[in-house]
């Protein structure tokens, strides 16, 4: 099974790039976040052409997650279940193929000590707080998605400049250990340690062409799906399309 996560930057502006990835790398599940439209104008009809379920949590102009399966989509979940006052749409699970797959769009915080930053923390805070709920670590759970934070020094082109900013700051990066600690293995460095691989680029400065990204986008996996995770990659390809978006998909491959 090859499972992907791609912030697409607003699913109505990137169909076509979303489309032609699609048939090109065939995904059996695609994770997207930042959809940015509500689910009655989500385009799943296109989707569904190609053979894909479409589950959605949508939100106008903002946020918003989505999860395409060439298989049924098990026990489907929008947001925290305890709810919230205020709903953003962040957090999208469901089970396929045995796998339980969480596919979240983490805050992005805005600016270090601001309420957004403090949002931020607090909702990485609950997300710990959700899995030692509602979740085993000896089954197969799988956390996806764009984690708006560089876990370390080699998942930023220049960690002294991003030294205390946003995406990289200490506190977010002991808020995203803290999840981790819950029991996940990074999928991507299960198989990579080189840095200079990145998940996002700015599109000012010419960020992609000269290198200057950071990797915030991540597959995490339980302890039972290591040794069933044989590569996972980040597919730069679509981020040198026409009108891309700023981020490229994490792929990971799974036997089931």
């Amino acid at each position: 099974m090859l499972l992907a996560t791609w912030n697409v930057n607003s699913i109505l502006a990137r169909l076509p790039n979303v489309l032609r990835w699609l048939e090109l790398v065939k995904p059996d599940v695609l994770c997207m976040q930042e959809t940015k439209c509500t689910d009655d104008k989500f385009p799943a009809l296109e989707f569904e052409t190609l053979g894909y379920q479409c589950l959605m949590f949508g939100q106008q102009s903002y946020n918003g997650v989505a999860i395409l399966s060439r298989g049924v989509c098990e026990s489907p979940q929008r947001g925290y279940p305890e709810g919230e006052e205020v709903i953003q749409s962040r957090l999208l699970a469901t089970t396929i193929n045995g796998i339980r797959i969480v596919n979240v769009y983490v805050p992005n915080g805005q600016m270090v000590g601001s309420e957004k930053y403090a949002f931020k923390l607090e909702w990485m805070r609950r997300l710990r707080e959700f899995f030692d709920t509602h979740y085993d670590q000896k089954t197969p759970v799988l956390l996806c998605g764009d984690f708006n934070v560089a876990p370390e020094e080699r998942d930023v082109y220049d960690s002294r400049l991003w030294q205390g900013r946003i995406l990289f700051s200490p506190p977010e990066r002991e808020a995203l250990t803290h999840v981790k600690k819950w029991g996940f293995t990074d999928g991507f460095r299960l198989h990579s340690d080189a840095g200079g691989q990145y998940t996002w680029w700015d599109y000012r400065a010419g960020a992609f062409r000269r290198n200057l990204g950071l990797r915030i986008d991540h597959i995490w996996i339980s302890e039972p799906l290591v040794s069933r995770n044989p590569r996972t990659w980040i597919d730069t390809e679509p981020r040198k399309w026409e009108k891309p978006s700023d981020h490229a998909p994490v792929i990971g491959e799974f036997e089931v």
